[in-house]
């Protein structure tokens, strides 16, 4: 590792650790680069505070990372399983990783980079990749009684809610499978939704299942409606068609509406990002962003757009961007290219 003014320089600094993260580590180790990456939390943070018994849309083998295979008794990993396949891999390539230590911004000094910590500790590279993911920063909805105490933007497991009047704001897959697990932890269940049904991207084996539960009367729905006010106890309505106003009991309201990457992170590192859609500028096959030398990889990228990065494809980056970094041709990551 050189060292600038007595102070050691890494080839490569990753920012975030989850599983593009690491991906981007192994391809800089493969390629002989020294690396660090940074983790606010512990690896594959976002994936550790997924629901418990979330089970992945993709297929094991679409979401391996390094050419290690991933084993597993099914076809699709469930949440420990991907816990701990990630944990190994970072374990087996030795990947240098720092965690618990938030990034505050990236500062480019000449042809090198200040990476600064929310501690105080500051780190110093020739190349920056940053690969925070989005899960940090949920939907917020701007309305009243948004912050109370009862009201939350994850959900991890359906037993503190046994027997209580649980609202789910939102009608996507974190939704659905919410909804599925409180109504079979003895939840009485309403999802509350502004469009006329469920999203189309709901994975297709929840939507026989979420729609026989609401036929049976054992889930209910409030479609074409959004939450006007929360407040303790209740929430209040109203109907996008007809105007009408009402309240629902809610012991507890969950708005499981999404999660966008964090642009104020970006913009702290100098990356530009289209106003509408919070898209950060950067190279379509490099991904390297107007800031030379560093670059996005994962679902960073996506904007407001995160249902078109995920880890299928977003693993796929980290090589591409190694590729740049050392002067090779770039592999193609021909569907993320095509789909924003």
């Amino acid at each position: 590792m050189a060292t600038m003014n007595g102070t050691a320089t890494y080839d490569v600094i990753i920012v975030g650790g989850g599983p593009c993260g690491l991906a981007a580590g192994i391809e800089a180790s493969k390629s002989g680069l020294t690396h660090l990456i940074l983790e606010k939390g512990s690896i594959t943070e976002s994936i550790r505070r997924y629901p418990k018994m979330m089970r992945f849309f993709s297929t094991a083998e679409n979401i391996e990372i390094g050419g290690i295979p991933f084993p597993i008794t099914g076809v699709k990993a469930n949440r420990n399983e991907a816990l701990q396949y990630y944990r190994k891999v970072a374990g087996y390539y030795k990947l240098n990783v720092k965690l618990f230590t938030t990034v505050d911004r990236v500062e480019k000094h000449g042809e090198a980079f200040l990476v600064l910590t929310t501690t105080g500790q500051t780190y110093h590279a020739r190349k920056v990749i940053l690969a925070t993911g989005y899960f940090d920063k949920p939907r917020w909805l701007g309305i009243s009684g948004e912050e109370l105490p009862h009201v939350t933007h994850y959900y991890d497991e359906p037993f503190q809610y046994s027997f209580s009047n649980v609202v789910i704001i939102g009608a996507s897959n974190s939704a659905v499978e919410a909804a599925l697990e409180l109504y079979r932890a003895d939840a009485h269940v309403t999802i509350v939704h502004r469009a006329e049904d469920f999203r189309k991207t709901v994975k297709y084996w929840l939507i026989p299942d979420v729609k026989n539960r609401v036929k049976e009367g054992k889930i209910h729905t409030q479609f074409n409606t959004c939450i006007t006010r929360i407040e303790p106890g209740k929430v209040c309505t109203a109907n996008l068609q007809t105007g009408e106003e009402s309240e629902l009991p809610a012991d507890f309201v969950l708005i499981l509406t999404g999660y966008i990457p964090d642009a104020d992170l970006l913009q702290r590192c100098g990356v530009e990002l289209n106003y509408e859609t919070q898209v950060p500028v950067y190279d379509k096959e490099t991904f390297e962003t107007n800031v030379p030398g560093l670059y996005v990889c994962g679902t960073v990228m996506a904007g407001i757009y995160t249902e078109k990065v995920f880890i299928e494809n977003g693993r796929e980056h980290a090589q591409a961007i190694i590729d740049h970094i050392v002067g090779r041709e770039v592999h193609q990551v021909k569907e993320l290219i095509e789909r924003i």
